[in-house]
């Protein structure tokens, strides 16, 4: 039987086969570049910006300049020398590289905040590691003139407490131009960026100076939110900002128990909901959550970390939203937020990115099928009507 369907093959005019293998080459490219490029299109394509109150009755030019378009991501974790395997690299960052330069041409936002755990081994690279992941970040999350990228420091960018130096942090520092204590103020919105990392409150000297950064801007967003009749003396001297409530920006959640009150497909697993969270590791010491609350009211606290999604509320009004890991390499099913913002109000939504499983499903299907037309081709399948007289001739003779 094989011989015999060599033989028809070889005998098959060139232009036949040569026709054949194009045809092949054709399935395996489009496949190849749906999965690869085109899907990204498709399914952020379905992403839509959410509108705030009054957004409908406003006209497009009132609401271009008064509404800032943000969006945000959370724990890129860019593989490293020690533990990141050349395809895993390559994979994950392709995939990262391409779902976000999509989500910048097709939604335009004016600021991208990506919270924290950019690198996976930040904490522990060498100069030469280091400056080979700032190089390969910068390649990934290039961005026009028209968006600005705010980056936020993670304990995976400059280790856990207890590994912190000043020279990791003046690193990070120096590449994203990050401060603890930092406000960045726009179209009217104040932003606070905080590194939760030197929250540890046992007063190193990284801790004490990003704390006094931090209690001086609440001294000045404090006196700005005051009545202009009112007077205090105490903010007399003091530069007036935007009297919007900030938004909180950190690694670190804020301090709960665990995620059991969490929910929606990309929460984390239901054998994880229940795990208690370890205070200074998973999250924040609650006395350094009532001081971030108490400094600063915010009016909303993002976060990542956990890299699952969760949204809770403290003190019975504040919200707190977890934004789940931008990498496929923690995630089925990454995502990120999509903002519209005012002075004051705020609308969030979720932009989920391709699952892996439904991509890995198409390839699946697309060789299976590759398989069976090679098999058609060189005329290894028996039809199913030869095949079934064939055995009936077989019981036949017996």
């Amino acid at each position: 039987m094989l011989s015999s369907s060599s033989t028809t093959v070889k005998n098959l005019p060139l232009k036949k086969r040569l026709c054949f293998l194009l045809k092949l080459l054709c399935f395996v490219s489009s496949v190849l570049i749906f999965c690869e490029f085109l899907i990204y299109y498709v399914v952020i394509f379905q992403c839509q910006w959410p509108e705030v109150k009054g957004g409908a009755h406003m006209s497009e030019k009132e609401t271009s300049a008064s509404v800032l378009k943000a969006i945000i991501l959370a724990d890129t974790h860019l593989l490293g020398e020690i533990k990141g395997h050349w395809l895993d690299k390559l994979r994950r960052e392709w995939q990262m590289e391409r779902s976000f330069q999509t989500a910048l041409w097709l939604l335009q936002p004016d600021i991208v905040f990506i919270l924290g755990d950019v690198f996976d081994e930040g904490k522990w690279s060498s100069p030469q590691a280091w400056a080979d992941d700032v190089r390969r970040f910068r390649k990934m999350f290039k961005y026009p003139v028209s968006t600005e990228l705010v980056v936020i420091v993670g304990n995976h960018d400059i280790g856990f407490h207890y590994e912190m130096t000043t020279y990791k942090v003046n690193r990070f520092e120096k590449v994203f131009n990050f401060t603890s204590g930092k406000l960045i103020t726009r179209k009217g919105i104040n932003f606070v960026l905080v590194n939760s990392v030197a929250m540890e409150g046992d007063g190193c000297a990284v801790c004490r100076t990003s704390e006094a950064k931090l209690v001086a801007l609440s001294h000045k967003l404090n006196c700005s939110q005051q009545k202009p009749n009112h007077s205090n003396k105490r903010c007399s001297d003091v530069e007036k900002l935007p009297a919007s409530e900030p938004i909180l920006l950190q690694h670190y959640p804020l301090h709960r128990k665990s995620d059991a009150e969490c929910s929606g497909e990309d929460s984390a697993p239901p054998a994880e909901k229940n795990i208690p969270f370890k205070e200074k590791y998973d999250v924040l010491s609650r006395e350094a959550s009532q001081k971030l609350i108490w400094w600063f009211h915010p009016r909303l606290i993002l976060s990542g970390h956990t890299h699952s999604a969760c949204e809770v509320l403290h003190a019975g009004k504040i919200p707190e939203i977890s934004v789940p890991s931008f990498s496929w390499r923690n995630r089925n099913n990454p995502s990120f937020i999509m903002g519209s913002i005012t002075p004051t109000d705020f609308s969030l939504q979720k932009c989920f990115l391709p699952y892996e499983s439904r991509v890995f499903a198409i390839y699946c299907a697309a060789g299976a099928l590759l398989v069976i037309l090679i098999l058609a081709h060189c005329q290894l399948l028996t039809p199913p009507f030869y095949f079934a007289q064939r055995l009936i001739s077989k019981h036949k003779a017996v």
